[in-house]
This record gives C-alpha cells, structure tokens and sequence, in this order.
C-alpha cells in the first residue's frame, strides 16, 4: 500500500464493511456510490482519510499518551468534562500534518478539483468515527461538519479540527455513557464535493415516521439553503409524508401530508470573513412557497425505499438539492436508532380524562403524557442551572445540550421540525417533547406546573397544571382470530399512524368533518364564492390561508385528500369507510366565512344535514369539492381502498338523487371498483331496508343517531340522559332487523356507533344477530376483539 493509499481513500473505493477503515459515515457513502448510482441515486463524489492515518497523526505529535493521561485524571474525578475537553482538543489542533498526510490530502483535493473542472472545488469536510452510525447508537451530531471550505490550506485546517472534534465534550459523555473505550475509537475525514444547496435547499430523510414506526411511508424535512439548521432544529422545516407502496406506480401522486413550515431562516455561503457560511432571514417569498415541487419530493422518496432496500432496515438519511443544476443528492445515510428497536408487540395509550388551559403547542415527539414543574433555559451557558427531572423549555438544542436532556422529564423547544436534533435525542431517550412550539420562552416560567400531552396526535399541547390521565399498555402478542371483522372508528388524520400495529381489520368509519373542521377550517362554499363574500375578516382569513393556492377551492381539495390519504395509508389495503360530511347548520355555520351559507334552524339535529346538502343548489358546489378529493384520493393518489359512506339519507329517492349528484362528480358507484355504503341511522332505513340495499353496497349503523330517532331522545340533553340507552330493546329490535334484511339482500353490514366502545358486550348481541363487522375506538379495540371471540365460540 503507498503512503497515499494508507493516508487517503476514494468513497468509490470503500464499502459498509470498511466501517473500522473510514467510520459509519463515509463506509456508508461509498456503499451508496458502489452500488445505488447505477440505479438513479445521486451521491457527490468525495474521498475520505482513514483511520489510520487519524492514529498516525496523533502518535507523530506525541498525542496518545497526552490523551490517555488526561481521560483517566477524568475517570479518577481529579479534573472536570469541560477541562478534560478543553486540554485534549487543544492538542490536536496544535498538532502538525507530516509531509505525506498533507500531501496526500491535498493531492486527493487536487483530483477532486480534477475530475469535476474546479481549481479549487468548495467542500464539504465531515467527521466519520469508527464507532458511528451503528445499528443500536446513532451517534447524532456528536463530531463536526465544516461546510463551504476551499482551499488547500483551509482543507488541512477543517480536518484537524474535525480530529479535535473527536474529544467534544459532549462526544466524550456520550461515549461513555454507550460503553464505548475512547482510545480505541478513531475518526476518518470526509471531503465531499459541496452541492450547492446555499442557494437550493436541503434536509433530512426517514424511510419510516419517526413518531410511530409506521413503516410504509418516507418522512421528508426540507428548507431552503444548507441543510445544518435542519439537523440543528433551528428551523420550522416544510415536512412531506410519501407511502412507500405506490412509489413503483409513475402514474400515482402518493404524497399524503404537505406542510408548510415557517422557515424563517436559511444558512448561506459566506461572501468574506472567517466563516464560511452564515444565517440570514428568508424572503417572504420563500416562506411562503414549499421548498420542494411534487416530482423532487417523489424522488427523494424512491431513493429512500432503494437505500433502505439495499441496506435492509430503515434508513435516516440527509439530501440537498442543488440552485444551479436543480439535481438532488443524497449526502449522508445511516441506520434508524430508535423506532427500529421498538417493541412490536405492546402499543401504550394514554387517557386523559381533565386537563387545564391550553398554554402552547407545537409538533409532537413521542406518544407519552407527563407532567412536572418547568425549568426556561435560553442559553447553553446557563445549563447548570437545569433541575432535574424538571421539563426544560429553551428556543432550540444542539449537542452541547445532550448532558441536561438526559436529566429532563419532558422536552419543549420553540423552533424544529420533526428531525431536529432536539427531536431525534428525545426519541432515543424516551421523552416525550414538542418542537417548534413559538413563543414557549415566552409564554411559560420556571417553576410553573404543567402537563405536557404528546398522546393527542401530530399536535402535541402544554397544558397548566397537573392533567388526570393515565397510562394503559395494550399487549397485541395474543390478540384472538374473529369471523366478524373488527374496525377502528377515526376522526383525526395526523392520529392514525398511532393505530398502524393494532391488527384491525380496517377503518369502519373516517369522519370527513373532523379533517374539515380541525384542519381545513373553511367552509367551502366560501371558497367557491370567496368573490361574494361580504365577511370581510373572513376573506381576509381565507386570502392568508391560500396562499400558493391559485385556484381557492384546490385548498379544500388538496388538503382534504392528503388527510384521508393518511388514514387510508395507515391501514392500506384494508378498507377504509370515508364518511362524508354529516355537519349540521349551526356547525357548519362556525366555519370561516359559514354564517353567510347556513340556515338558522331551531332543531339543526334533525334539518339541513347529511344527503340532503349534497344535491341541494345551497351545497351542491361544496359537495362537488368533498367528491374531487375523494376521487383525487382513489385515482390520483391510489387508495383505492376507500369506500365512500353516506350519511343521514332519509329515503330511496334521495339516495338516488345523491348517487346521480356523485355521478356527476366522477365518482361513480362500482366504477373503477367504487363501493358506496349507506348509514343506518334513521328508522326509515330499516323499515326500506331492502330499497337501500338495491342502491348501496353495504350499511353502517349509527347507533347514536338511531338511539335518537328511535326513542325519541335528543342524545345531547342532559334532562334526558338516562332515557338514551343504545340497548333498549327497541333500538336493539332495529338493529337485529337491519342485519337480518342486508345479509337477506346481499349487502354488507356493520355498525359504527359508540356502543360496543362503551359496552364491550354489546358486541356479543351484534355477533349473535349476525353482523359483518364491529368499528370501535382504538383504546377499545381489543376488548371488543375479545367480546367477539368469545360470543363465536
């Protein structure tokens, strides 16, 4: 081997088995190079130096024993992290390159310029250590990366900074606390051709949700400029949510979530001074755009499902995307740490029964509920301060933060997206936390008791004072086989990859009013006639929230549609009912810029709702909307597994009016597979059962509504409570004969409402009456699974 060779390695050279050569980082770059370039996956070329020639600079400076003295007067307590730190990373950088590791060095640099025409080509220069990007330690941001260095002399500096690295402080805990012997760790260098990101935009990449472990969908974060405030978390990043399945279909648009993050920052190139790069604000403008277009986000997501093929397991990856070609990269890929490793076999809930005031909010990190006193914290230089056990709250965290963390209860950072450095240590400690919650410093104090809630969903919430809640451990290790098919009811989206593990046998009912009224917030017909509307905060209101929407009604479309889709995603190909919207007046009339569209009812419960809006000239071009998403989801995006569900349809004749309104729209029953179901809600659909089963395809009963219409009991009256039994022998009388009349039929039935949820027996009456399937809530799923088992038996 020539003294080059010993000092310098081309990444085309090295594969994942070189780790103890060049370390996790750069073994995996060229293994990326070698054997996923020829299959489209872009990776700027680069070399890297090797381990041994990291041992070999410290022994040339007299180092080894330098350090190793220094790291046992650590050990025995006779000097502190921080001077320990301080003397070790001082000597490195003290330290002389020979004449042949820097000539090796920088003829590689040369060639590098070489081979893509650059005299001095700008680099990236990364740290690789040999203990890094380990199945079971990530390692996150423990060494340094120096972006933008050019020049011979530069190049020298950054990696013999990147060797001082090694000994971080936080670097040094860190090994410690994963077992790892320090001497017998070295670090190898990479020096990667810069993309030109500065002036593009980068990111980080999962081949699984990060939150849940859901499986089958890629997780992209992405800003404009170099991809560190990404990693960092001092950025809102956009976040793009792809399922994996359809990526093989050209055809399809499987992208099922697109949210704009504020961005409000982005690190550039720096023109002159030390630094080479530097954070300056965004423009308006890029704030408000996302920062990838449909087909680079559907890119990134084929490459992730290569990588994670090629490597088998799931990947966390980094690409950037660069402003003069427009091609993307992926520059960094390693294993997955933590939700890997998760257990498959236990699902936890949590229940909160009261809580407190709302105080802030932001992303959800893990799936936990705590609650604890607050410890605010603005700078890494005030972290002794830190109380354990406290929840500590400051603007953002890097690796210096690593030591409090781990003495935290819970987690709240202002800025960060979901794979922010804050975000990515709290998972790999367990704690629940919330990012990218504005104004947390502000708005909250030492010494204040608060819950913070992660169980609720993609939002996670900080509530005042100590929450009732309580923890529940589901074990799906012995869940019982059933004939009945047992589905889950869910109303919000950004829950259902929370449900991915439970071995439900669909989603039995999906309610589009939630998506509507949480997450669209707009009542559509003020978006088809946003020109009319005489609201003017409304219109103000909608004018900002449509931003980037040219047309105002594809706002409602494309927000609708990518909610469903994760739904859909989350239990594909398994059915999935999507009910449409069962509002009623005065519930629509709440939505932005509604008043203007709704009736004034005295009895809204049992007026304007349901299909009779649907062909109605006062909706029918909001319904038009409900239909252009559903077919998006179905046709564009591939769930062609969802069934569209009708609600409150009080005779044949008007569920041939609604059919013909659909038809009209493009969704046409049994047309490129279209199930359409109807809900049992109403004593007209069990006393024409068998008109409706020659229109629809199956039934779902709703046991509240029916309860209602049967007894004669308004379901929200409070005088009335005790008279509102979904098993009085009445309702129960409908239900059996609804059953008897579909099965009579032909048709599918099941049954939707709150009662086998509430009354887990109750599912052993629908069994015994012959229904096809039960649809409960997650947290009751496996009770009724049991339920049933037994009344099959």
């Amino acid at each position: 081997m020539t003294d080059a060779a010993a000092n310098v390695v081309w990444l085309e050279q090295v594969t994942r088995e070189d780790v103890a050569s060049v370390g996790g980082k750069n073994a995996s770059l060229g293994e990326m190079i070698i054997h996923l370039t020829s299959r489209g996956v872009r990776t700027p070329p680069g070399f890297a130096t090797t381990a041994d020639a990291f041992r070999r600079f410290l022994s040339s400076n007299d180092l080894t024993k330098c350090i190793a003295a220094t790291l046992a007067e650590l050990e025995d307590g006779r000097v502190a992290l921080a001077e320990a730190g301080a003397t070790i990373r001082g000597a490195i950088l003290r330290g002389r390159w020979s004449p042949e590791m820097a000539s090796a060095i920088v003829e590689a640099y040369r060639e590098l310029g070489r081979r893509v025409g650059a005299a001095e080509p700008d680099v990236a220069v990364r740290s690789s250590a040999t203990a890094e990007d380990l199945p079971n330690a990530s390692f996150a941001g423990q060494q340094e990366t120096y972006l933008n260095i050019r020049g011979e002399r530069a190049l020298l500096d950054a990696c013999r900074r990147c060797y001082a690295s090694l000994f971080t402080d936080r670097a040094i805990a860190y090994r410690k606390a994963q077992g790892f012997d320090h001497m017998k760790v070295a670090l190898s260098v990479g020096v990667q051709l810069m993309v030109r990101s500065d002036i593009g935009g980068a990111g980080v990449m999962f081949s699984l949700d990060t939150e849940t472990g859901f499986d089958k969908v890629v997780l992209i974060d992405a800003a404009f400029g170099l991809g560190e405030t990404v990693v960092q978390g001092a950025v809102d990043p956009d976040e793009y949510v792809v399922f994996k399945p359809f990526l093989s279909d050209a055809a399809l648009t499987p992208i099922i979530e697109k949210k704009r993050g504020a961005k409000t920052i982005k690190m550039i190139y720096a023109q002159d001074g030390d630094k080479p790069t530097r954070v300056v604000p965004t423009s308006k403008a890029e704030r408000a755009a996302f920062v990838l277009a449909d087909a680079e986000i559907l890119e990134l997501a084929r490459w992730a499902r290569l990588i994670e093929e090629h490597y088998g397991r799931p990947m966390d990856m980094e690409w950037a995307k660069d402003g003069e070609t427009g091609l993307l990269y992926i520059v960094q890929a390693r294993p997955e740490t933590v939700q890997s490793r998760r257990g498959a076999s236990a699902l936890a809930t949590y229940h909160i029964r009261r809580k407190g005031r709302m105080i802030c909010s932001g992303l959800a990190i893990g799936d936990a509920v705590t609650s604890g006193e607050i410890c605010v914290i603005e700078d890494v230089r005030d972290i002794g301060r830190f109380v354990d056990g406290a929840i500590l709250v400051t603007r953002t965290t890097d690796p210096d933060w690593a030591p409090i963390m781990k003495r935290a209860a819970a987690i709240v950072t202002e800025h960060g997206g979901r794979t922010s450095h804050a975000a990515i240590v709290s998972r790999e400690l367990g704690l629940p936390a919330i990012v990218g919650a504005s104004d947390a410093t502000r708005l909250l104090h030492d010494q204040q008791t608060v819950t913070l809630s992660c169980a609720e969903g993609d939002t996670g919430f900080v509530y005042e004072g100590v929450a009732d809640f309580e923890a529940e451990e589901l074990d799906l290790s012995a869940v019982p086989e059933t004939r009945v098919k047992v589905m889950l009811n869910l109303a919000d989206p950004a829950a259902a990859f929370r449900w991915w593990r439970l071995p439900a046998d669909g989603v039995g009912l999906a309610r589009m009013e939630f998506v509507v009224n949480n997450d669209i917030k707009i009542h559509p017909m003020a978006l088809v006639g946003f020109d009319s509307l005489k609201d003017e905060e409304a219109k103000r209101k909608i004018a900002e929230a449509t931003i980037g929407y040219d047309d105002k009604t594809e706002y409602f479309v494309d927000r609708l549609s990518r909610a469903l889709g994760r739904i859909a995603a989350a239990f594909h190909p398994r059915p999935v009912i999507v009910r449409m919207s069962d509002f009623k007046t005065n519930e629509y009339a709440q939505l932005i810029g509604g008043a203007q569209f709704e009736p004034k009812e005295e009895n809204p419960m049992i007026g304007f709702r349901g299909a009779s809006r649907y062909y109605s000239p006062r909706y029918r071009d909001g319904f038009a909307l409900e239909c252009r998403a559903i077919r998006r989801l179905r046709e564009e995006m591939g769930f062609a597994n969802v069934v569209v569900m009708i609600p409150f349809c009080r005779s044949p004749k008007e569920a041939d009016r609604v059919l013909e309104t659909m038809a009209a729209n493009g969704l046409k029953r049994g047309e490129n597979g279209l199930q359409v179901y109807v809900m049992c809600e109403i004593p007209s659909n069990v006393i024409l059962a068998k008109a409706f089963a020659e229109r629809f395809d199956g039934f779902s009963i709703g046991s509240n509504d029916l309860t209602q219409l049967t007894l004669g009991v308004d379901r929200d009256s409070a005088e009335l409570a005790q008279l509102f039994d979904e098993q009085d022998e009445a309702v129960k009388w409908m239900i059996r004969t609804v059953i008897a009349s579909a099965r009579e039929a032909g048709a599918k039935v099941g049954l939707c409402g709150q009662a086998p949820s509430d009354h887990p027996e109750f599912a052993e009456f629908l069994v015994e009456c012959g229904i096809d399937s039960v649809s409960v809530t997650p947290d009751s799923f496996l009770a009724v699974k049991r339920h049933v088992a037994a009344a099959e038996r």
